[in-house]
């Protein structure tokens, strides 16, 4: 062995360690690490705007200033990195003064209607301007006077409210690689935006809300449509149904105060019916009706040698592919996504199980997504001019309900969905988490591929099986999955980077039959509507937590009695009654879509 490798202890024993002092503290870190990074591992709190962790660390906003022992000048403790020896200063005269002056200087450019955002007590930049007790902005001059832009149906994008952190730039460009937003122009004139500055709605944004998810402050915001509901929900002539998506059980109780991924399904719908819903119902049925339609539409496929076979439920999903890979459109499942089915099957049949005139029901859907307010709004997923899901609502917009109607969450009951499609399954919970949607699917094409789909007993009947290799963070997965004498090779993508690989993979000629794709980072746990954790008692933004909100889906699903979607009993029913069988004529007329349509002509015409 050559002698010099004793000197890089990592070759054996992991990263090399520094050691250095931060306000007098001894800190031990892997070298490579930031000052940030370090004080952070030790519970030291430096304000930063811009920093987003292995996306954003650029110095931009310098609200995270330090004085480092030996440099003239205070130092981005966001960029600069660690080092032997090194002794680091966070709340010296001097750091507090340039951290307040930096803030001010943000704030004399910046839109001041705090009481008014969106984002009021859940602000970023405010919360840091009352930690530095900034009471009143000293720093006057010029400050833009520049168009809000609301074209795109799912985004509002408020330019005088932005701080020019980048992070909204960065999250497109690095995790979702869309690069829809960039700096435009220099100096003073410099704003966020598309090429051009035009409008996020006129450009190829797939509007998946990560944007939204990252903004520090109010400049990117869902589009809402409170009042609208509020309006429905007082109107005596109209009956107000409400479904939920599988994730918002577990990412509601956040915003109240409830840990991470704690589960509150009774306590939502309780809730819910005390906004004034006549019926709350459970997206999950729909999911499961969803995986059938889609489990039995691969297989056909898969038998026909139509491959490869994309899942079409993420809406933002779809619409990079009209935009970027319109070749693949034909690949596309064609069942709409649970939303839209549910929609569906609330104007076919909900209205005349209850004698309603069918121009009376309105169709609410609370999603974690904003893309699903554009999939609502695509003529594909309506009738006779009308959308089948009226109003698309985030969690976030339900949380503001929530509160203006006064309703104390902790406090309420657990109460049962109604009892229309309120028979659920753990497959179509699963829907929530990246993976989910293909271990649903495979559970059920593993009970038709293995001939358990030809009349068999109960008792007959295996052990529902587990695909928990599809499971998990990791952003693309490539798998072989056996079922008897088929050899399926699937691929599971979240996030849109990560879906541009499987793409180019295929394209580049490797086989791969079967994927699944969530827009979203972590799926629809981690969606551009879910709850936003910028407040003062969250250290870390709602990324870091996707996890803890999958892992509780799975637990819901691994206590149910049904984990097969075709076991639902209401499916069953819905089919015998109404449907006839999975891909029947009028499950395509209801429940699937030709609607897809290549955008590439359209991006180049503006």
């Amino acid at each position: 062995m050559h002698p010099k490798e004793h000197t890089h202890p990592s070759n054996f024993f992991g990263p090399q360690k520094v050691r250095l002092e931060i306000d007098g503290r001894p800190v031990e870190i892997e070298a490579g690490k930031t000052v940030l990074d370090a004080a952070r591992e030790v519970g030291i709190t430096i304000p930063s705007l811009c920093y987003l962790r292995e996306i954003n660390a650029i110095g931009a906003c310098r609200v995270c200033l330090v004085e480092i022992e030996g440099q003239r000048s205070l130092q981005a403790s966001c960029v600069y990195p660690v080092a032997e020896g090194l002794k680091v200063y966070t709340n010296t005269p001097r750091v507090r003064k340039a951290r307040k002056r930096v803030v001010e200087l943000i704030l004399s450019d910046h839109s001041r209607e705090c009481t008014s955002c969106i984002r009021n007590l859940n602000c970023e930049l405010q919360n840091i301007a009352d930690n530095l007790g900034i009471r009143r902005v000293e720093v006057h001059g010029e400050a833009h006077q520049l168009l809000i832009q609301e074209n795109n149906p799912s985004i509002r994008h408020d330019p005088n409210k932005c701080i020019h952190c980048r992070r909204c730039e960065n999250i497109c460009a690095k995790v979702q690689e869309n690069c829809v937003i960039a700096a435009q122009n220099r100096g003073f004139d410099t704003i966020i935006a598309p090429a051009f500055s035009r409008d996020m709605g006129d450009v190829d944004c797939i509007m998946c809300g990560q944007c939204v998810l990252s903004c520090p402050v109010g400049a990117l915001t869902e589009k809402e449509c409170i009042d609208d509901v509020w309006k429905a929900l007082a109107d005596p002539g109209v009956h107000v149904v409400v479904q939920t998506a599988p994730s918002i059980q577990v990412t509601l109780g956040e915003a109240f105060g409830l840990p991470v991924g704690t589960k509150v399904t009774g306590k939502m719908v309780a809730a819910l019916r005390r906004l004034g819903f006549n019926q709350v119902l459970a997206t999950d049925f729909a999911a499961d009706l969803t995986i059938v339609e889609e489990a039995y539409e691969f297989l056909h496929r898969f038998q026909a040698g139509q491959l490869p076979f994309f899942t079409s439920c993420c809406p933002a999903w779809i619409k990079l592919v009209e935009h970027h890979y319109p070749q693949f459109i034909p690949n596309l499942s064609t069942c709409k996504s649970p939303m839209s089915m549910f929609g569906a099957l609330t104007r076919y049949t909900y209205h005349q199980e209850r004698n309603l005139p069918k121009e009376k029901v309105v169709s609410v859907a609370v999603m974690p997504c904003t893309a699903k307010k554009y999939e609502a709004a695509r003529p594909e997923h309506g009738h006779d001019g009308r959308s089948d899901v009226d109003y698309v609502l985030t969690t976030r917009e339900l949380v503001r309900m929530i509160r203006e109607a006064g309703i104390e969450f902790s406090e309420l009951p657990d109460e049962p969905f109604d009892s229309a499609f309120r028979e659920v399954t753990g497959a179509g919970t699963i829907f929530g988490a990246t993976g989910g949607v293909m271990e649903a699917t495979l559970r059920t094409t593993s009970w038709v591929l293995l001939g358990n789909g030809t009349g068999q007993s109960d008792k007959e009947k295996p052990a529902p099986i587990e695909f928990r290799e599809v499971r998990g963070e990791k952003g693309l997965k490539l798998l072989h999955v056996n079922l008897g004498e088929y050899d399926i090779r699937v691929a599971v993508a979240h996030g849109t980077g990560n879906a541009r690989r499987v793409l180019e993979a295929i394209q580049a000629g490797e086989r791969i039959d079967f994927v699944e794709v969530m827009a979203c980072p972590g799926g629809c746990v981690g969606g551009g509507g879910q709850p936003i954790l910028g407040g003062r008692d969250h250290k870390k933004v709602s990324l870091d937590y996707r996890h803890d909100r999958a892992d509780a889906l799975y637990d819901i699903d691994s206590h149910k009695n049904l984990r097969y979607s075709h076991e639902n009993p209401v499916v069953q029913l819905l089919y015998r009654e109404i449907l006839g069988h999975p891909g029947s004529e009028l499950a395509h007329r209801l429940l699937h879509t030709e609607g897809y349509q290549d955008r590439v002509k359209d991006d180049f015409k503006r």
